[in-house]
């Protein structure tokens, strides 16, 4: 079996499509992998670490307004399928699988046309542009939310599977994680992060958290992923704080291990895509969400408004974010008792059949 998988930009987008191609490995371990992406987004550093191959085609985000940069993206959406085929061409794949996001745009468009099974995956309830302007193309859309139906004119070709997430996001032991990263079995361990690409307003923020909370104890271990775009500010600010010299408290550009780091913390500060609210409910973590308020829809406080509201995570809007305020709520969950809530309540939202739905669907859709 040869299977293409399609992804870029995030790791919103790469994450999925690589536990996808890893279920597909689990369960067919003869099947031969190739990932397409785009050279501008982290696909081609993630995606060789899991050991796939990977090949880029030219895409890019088209905005809603009216500028050079624009037409350009228009004018490269038009001709990159047909710049895409002669990779198709070449691996023969017997389906094409996509996981939304600009760059899935040219092999999906281009895999219909030269009728090659395919299908697209859409985490978020709200589907992005390439969903929605493949949805005519594609023999498949999988959703992880059912209300994402209502958005799509092509309903007979949805079909609700959950988000696809890595194993190691339900085998990862927590003793164990901490071990790994040599951190006391004992200590409370705080993860934070805004994303792939980083999130400014967050970083200077967390920043000053980790100054006020090694003034107050020194117990507290934290990290915090700054992204790509911001770390040297990030770091300058850090250093500015001496922070560097307390080894309880990390800065790192982005989290590789990520099922490792998410295993060993008792609290996780991070946004609200899709994506990672399946990760916290998977593992069962308690966790403070901070919604992007740059998102279409403002899809992302709707996401973190459904668990706090079920008390299943605490919700906290960047207009409203100081350093004092995020760092009393971390002292609240430093007690195990306010943790134990969250974590009880955020695995009502885990969803542990998701993988075996989305591999049958892809083994329907290879058949034909």
């Amino acid at each position: 079996m040869r299977v293409l998988m399609t992804c870029g930009g995030t790791g919103g987008h790469i994450n999925p499509a690589i536990a996808i191609a890893n279920t597909i490995k689990n369960n067919i371990p003869s099947a031969e992998i190739l990932f397409v992406g785009t050279k501008r987004g982290k696909e081609g550093e993630l995606v060789p670490r899991e050991g796939y191959e990977i090949r880029f085609v030219e895409s890019q985000g088209i905005r809603r307004s009216l500028s050079l940069a624009n037409i350009k993206a228009i004018y490269t959406a038009l001709v990159s399928p047909y710049k895409a085929k002669p990779i198709l061409k070449e691996f023969s794949p017997d389906v094409v699988i996509g996981t939304g996001g600009y760059a899935c745009w040219p092999i999906l468009k281009a895999a219909s046309m030269m009728g090659i099974p395919c299908a697209v995956h859409e985490s978020n309830a709200k589907p992005g542009m390439a969903v929605k302007r493949l949805q005519g193309s594609v023999d498949k859309i999988l959703i992880n939310f059912d209300a994402t139906r209502d958005e799509l004119k092509k309903k007979e070709k949805v079909v609700t599977v959950g988000n696809p997430l890595r194993n190691a996001f339900s085998h990862m032991e927590k003793n164990a994680a901490r071990e790994k990263l040599g951190i006391p079995k004992d200590a409370f361990f705080v993860l934070s992060y805004g994303g792939s690409g980083g999130a400014e307003f967050l970083n200077e923020t967390m920043v000053k958290v980790m100054a006020l909370l090694a003034e107050k104890q020194s117990e507290v271990f934290v990290t915090h992923a700054a992204g790509s775009r911001d770390f040297a500010a990030t770091r300058e600010r850090f250093e500015a704080l001496a922070l560097t010299q307390k080894p309880n408290l990390l800065l790192e550009e982005y989290i590789f291990d990520m099922p490792v780091r998410m295993a060993a913390a008792d609290l996780v500060i991070c946004r609200a895509g899709a994506m990672t609210l399946s990760e916290l409910a998977m593992m069962g973590k308690a966790s403070i969400l901070i919604p992007s308020p740059n998102v279409t829809d403002n899809h992302q406080y709707k996401n973190a408004k459904v668990l706090a509201d079920a008390g299943a995570a605490c919700l906290l809007e960047e207009r409203e974010l100081r350093p004092e305020l995020l760092a009393e709520r971390i002292e609240h969950f430093a007690n195990a008792q306010a943790r134990r809530e969250c974590e009880v309540r955020i695995r009502d939202f885990a969803d542990p059949d998701a993988n075996r739905r989305i591999f049958e669907e892809i083994m329907k859709l290879a058949k034909k």
